[in-house]
């Protein structure tokens, strides 16, 4: 892996290893990252900005991750449409000026080399408790979902994309993103869950 790479802030969105993303490129700066992507090794890094800074450069957080171009097309207007599939996290070891007006950072990979590896044969998920949650998540959220893809998709991947796609907040998805393991980033999805769904009045869940 690359010891610089550019990388992309926004806020509430999450990238996983395995994950894949897609994307609006409408901002010039961001366009030439795109492009500047593609003639070499199509790595771009998305992570969360931390705490607000100036408008155009808040503070990044330590953890993001890494994902590949895998299918990109150019629309009329000038924009790119692009699917990012995450390869691994990585911490910012520095900032780096920009180029073009995009961000870039040295990243440190060596805390996150079982990202590069096969998780999910060691994943034990407690499907029930998972489907409980979800469905009464989507249903305070007003989310429409395919329970029968859910139902049949492996752990893994269902791990990964519901990390991705529910409408966590931002700390909730970094604690997700940070997970050591997939068995941690799957509890702490669940927790998230139940914490979610669960009325703060009920006095019997308060006592636990």
């Amino acid at each position: 892996m690359p010891a610089c790479i550019p990388v992309f802030p926004l806020p509430g969105v999450l990238l996983l290893p395995g994950g894949k993303l897609p994307l609006n490129i409408f901002e010039p700066r961001y366009l030439v990252m795109t492009q500047d992507a593609l003639a070499t090794d199509r790595l771009i890094g998305m992570i969360q900005p931390a705490e607000a800074g100036e408008a155009d450069t808040p503070c990044l957080q330590r953890t993001g991750c890494a994902g590949r171009i895998t299918s990109f097309s150019e629309t009329e207007d000038g924009r790119f449409l692009i699917t990012l599939t995450g390869v691994a996290r990585f911490h910012v070891e520095q900032e780096l000026e920009s180029r073009s007006g995009y961000r870039r950072v040295v990243a440190d990979w060596c805390s996150f080399a079982d990202d590069f590896k096969a998780a999910g044969d060691n994943l034990v998920l407690d499907r029930q408790r998972l489907m409980r949650g979800l469905k009464e998540y989507f249903e305070i959220q007003g989310i429409r979902a395919d329970w029968e893809s859910i139902q049949n998709a492996e752990d893994c991947q269902l791990v990964t994309t519901l990390a991705m796609v529910c409408p966590f907040g931002p700390l909730e998805k970094q604690a997700l993103l940070e997970a050591p393991t997939l068995q941690e980033r799957g509890e702490t999805m669940l927790t998230l869950l139940e914490m979610a769904v669960h009325d703060p009045r009920d006095e019997d869940y308060a006592r636990h």
